[in-house]
């Protein structure tokens, strides 16, 4: 299942490569949890350059749910992991991919 998708980028130039690996990680989150996921968006920035370690990436996840919106926000703040953008991504959907299943677990038991 695809999921629509809203890439918005902040600080740094957008990218085919970056877009691409983000609609991966989407399509993977659509095969694995279809029609728990309606929408998405994601943004990511660098919001700054630090002197000694480069630039850190900020990613954030606003996913439409049946019955809820969840978010990741993932902050570069001290951590190396995210002086790459390939690695602050794969953060980011490792988080996603544990709100929905934590999501559709407390929906399962409220229905109960």
């Amino acid at each position: 299942m695809t999921i629509p998708v809203q890439i918005v980028y902040r600080d740094f130039e957008r990218t085919e490569s970056v877009d691409a690996y983000i609609r991966k990680h989407m399509d993977k989150l659509g095969v694995t949890h279809a029609g728990h996921v309606v929408s998405c968006r994601v943004a990511i920035e660098a919001p700054h350059k630090h002197k000694q370690h480069g630039r850190h990436f900020r990613v954030r996840i606003d996913m439409t749910v049946p019955g809820a919106e969840l978010v990741v926000d993932r902050n570069p703040d001290g951590d190396r992991l995210h002086e790459d953008a390939y690695a602050a991504i794969d953060d980011a959907f490792d988080h996603a991919v544990r709100r929905v299943v934590e999501h559709v677990r407390r929906a399962r038991e409220l229905a109960r």
